[in-house]
């Protein structure tokens, strides 16, 4: 999770001159060097009761039993993750690994950013977490990033860093509302520095859950330092949803051709499905 992509790799779509790799290829290596598999294993109490000699009295009724509390939830399965039928387009699920004590990692370039001035990346740290793939319906063979539908990251935290990641959400984007960053770019083997000007933004807020949040990255096309030339048209946004129940807290991205309406609406969908996960459960 160390390995900071430049930022030119997020605007590739609209460079189609230039050779790099995709975002979401970066999220996955970066997530499979960091990701352990964990093995969640129930675990049995048995109550041992020592004999009891009857004794010569009149029997009494035992007092009520108080109400049995709700189990503490801990692994997250997978009936907690968004489900193929919450997309409005038939999908395939591709499973990731489960995850132990991943950070909540937002972007990689918002850590970029915060990193670059002498800041921490400020990712709250999990307990548990696991990730998934939705994937359009394709024929047998190469799959291309333009199957991606939406990727979820699920996270279950100690419930005061939970609140804290939405109550601080302000706080952790403030320096970066506007951040120019310097990268190098190959094109048809000339190597050129260029920079690109990112402004991320909290678009919207408590649309789904206990807590939630679109965040949006408005970002320029590269262009060129020393001569200031524009490498084609600004890309598309860059969009996440963040939402939260109990102590769970969903993380997702939309494929390239999303809109804010449909993240949204997927949003409200994990919270629904986060709900009989949740600590407390809904």
């Amino acid at each position: 999770m160390r390995d900071d992509p430049s930022f030119v790799e997020q605007i590739h779509s609209d460079l189609q001159d230039v050779q790099w790799p995709a975002p979401e290829e970066i999220r996955s290596r970066a997530r499979r060097r960091s990701q352990r598999r964990i093995i969640v294993a129930t675990v049995v109490l048995t109550l041992v009761g020592a004999s009891a000699v009857a004794v010569a009295a009149p029997r009494q009724s035992s007092p009520p039993a108080p109400p049995a509390a709700s189990p503490t939830r801990h692994e997250i399965t997978t009936d907690a993750l968004l489900q193929p039928a919450d997309l409005p387009q038939p999908a395939d699920v591709q499973l990731s690994q489960s995850g132990l004590g991943e950070p909540v990692l937002l972007d990689h370039l918002l850590g970029a950013c915060r990193t670059s001035q002498g800041r921490s990346e400020g990712w709250q740290p999990s307990i548990l977490s696991r990730s998934q793939t939705l994937l359009r319906v394709h024929p047998p063979g190469p799959r291309t990033e333009g199957d991606d539908l939406v990727a979820q990251d699920l996270f279950r935290l100690v419930p005061e860093a939970a609140t804290q990641l939405f109550t601080g959400l302000d706080d952790l984007i403030a320096p970066c509302a506007e951040w120019r960053s310097v990268g190098q770019m190959d094109t048809a083997g000339v190597i050129s520095t260029v920079f690109a000007v990112h402004r991320w933004a909290v678009t919207q807020r408590g649309f789904a859950g206990d807590d939630a949040a679109i965040l949006r990255d408005s970002l320029t096309a590269a262009s060129d330092v020393k001569t200031g030339q524009k490498h084609g048209e600004d890309p598309a946004p860059v969009l996440l949803a963040i939402v939260r129940v109990g102590d769970l807290v969903s993380v997702l991205r939309l494929g390239y051709d999303g809109t804010e309406a449909e993240l949204v609406r997927l949003a409200v969908a994990a919270a629904a499905r986060m709900c009989a996960a949740a600590n407390p459960p809904c």
